[in-house]
């Protein structure tokens, strides 16, 4: 059984201490891929990306807010011609096109189609590295940018993906999800890290923004692993207002929640919030979290709300060059200083 990868909470000096000037910040990420069927066992058959002709639409409405977005391609749309053509227009004004990497679907198809080698970073380094050339190579064919950024699909990071992705001219990870543990699946424990970016294997790490909510989010990951091993305990503490645990993101969280989970977020003095949601959920009928018509109003009207209140805290957006440029101005040392 492959040994699960748990990344330590960073030294205080690994912090990144972002300039006073850059404010507070926010990213949207997208993760730019192709279309599956979420209750299937994932399937390299399965690359089709019909929903990416959502996306020019939903990058005006981004821009129309001032909100550029962090494109994170994977090889079904790396290279397909029709979502290239969609997709290259859309880099201006602080969109930028970065890697997402779906091992699955990537080639070279070494590994055996297992749950666990979902996972890239469990996969031999030599093979691991194999698939991020192929990746990055075909990015900067279909693009004419070489990618900075990466994002390991289904967060699966590795012990040697770092020093990968920096042998390779990467700058920035946003693969690491705080509050999260994939043990139990064969993926990596993301449980001791907190939302403020840090720099490791010469990277810097911008982690999936999380927050604990709630009367008792003091006790954080400790109350809520525990609530785990009790049947609908975690189900209790939400419902009780205790204790729940809010990804920034519009897939299955309500908005109610989303914007208390930003209020606490900034009041934590997390500096770059970081967002995201799957390109398929911009068309009806692709993902879990946009069924239809109604659901696609009501993630719609998610971000509306959301924008409105990151506004009205004085958070602005910022594009992947913001944050790479932001992140190597700033003295190392922790959040805050400068």
């Amino acid at each position: 059984m492959t040994e699960v990868f748990r990344p330590q909470s960073p030294a205080a000096g690994d912090l990144v201490a972002w300039p006073d000037s850059f404010g507070t910040r926010f990213v949207v990420f997208v993760d730019t891929e192709e279309e599956f069927d979420w209750s299937q066992p994932l399937a390299r058959e399965n690359r089709s990306v019909a929903a990416v002709a959502a996306l020019p639409a939903a990058h005006a409405r981004f821009a129309a807010a001032g909100v550029p977005l962090a494109l994170m391609a994977d090889h079904p749309i790396a290279t397909d011609p029709r979502a290239i053509d969609l997709i290259g227009p859309l880099l201006t004004g602080g969109t930028s096109v970065g890697t997402q990497l779906h091992p699955w679907v990537n080639p070279p198809f070494d590994e055996a189609l297992a749950p666990a080698n979902s996972f890239v970073g469990n996969l031999p380094r030599a093979l691991e590295e194999a698939k991020l050339v192929a990746l990055t190579e075909a990015i900067t064919t279909a693009f004419g940018t070489r990618p900075t950024a990466y994002r390991a699909g289904r967060y699966g990071l590795g012990p040697a993906s770092f020093d990968l992705l920096a042998a390779h001219g990467y700058r920035l990870d946003s693969s690491m999800r705080p509050g999260f543990d994939y043990g139990s699946e064969g993926g990596p424990d993301f449980s001791a890290l907190g939302n403020h970016a840090f720099r490791t294997g010469g990277i810097v790490e911008l982690p999936l923004t999380t927050v604990f909510t709630g009367v008792a989010r003091s006790a954080g990951m400790t109350l809520y692993r525990a609530a785990g091993g009790i049947p609908k305990g975690r189900a209790v503490l939400a419902r009780s207002g205790m204790l729940q645990r809010i990804p920034l993101t519009p897939e299955g969280i309500p908005v109610r929640e989303a914007l208390e989970a930003i209020r606490v977020a900034i009041g934590e003095g997390v500096r770059v919030l970081s967002f995201a949601f799957h390109s398929p959920s911009l068309a009806p009928g692709h993902t879990p979290y946009v069924k239809d018509d109604a659901e696609l109003a009501t993630f719609w009207h998610w971000w509306d709300r959301v924008l409105a209140e990151l506004d009205r805290l004085g958070a602005t957006a910022a594009g992947l060059d913001d944050v790479i440029s932001a992140a190597a101005a700033g003295n190392v040392g922790g959040p805050g200083r400068t």
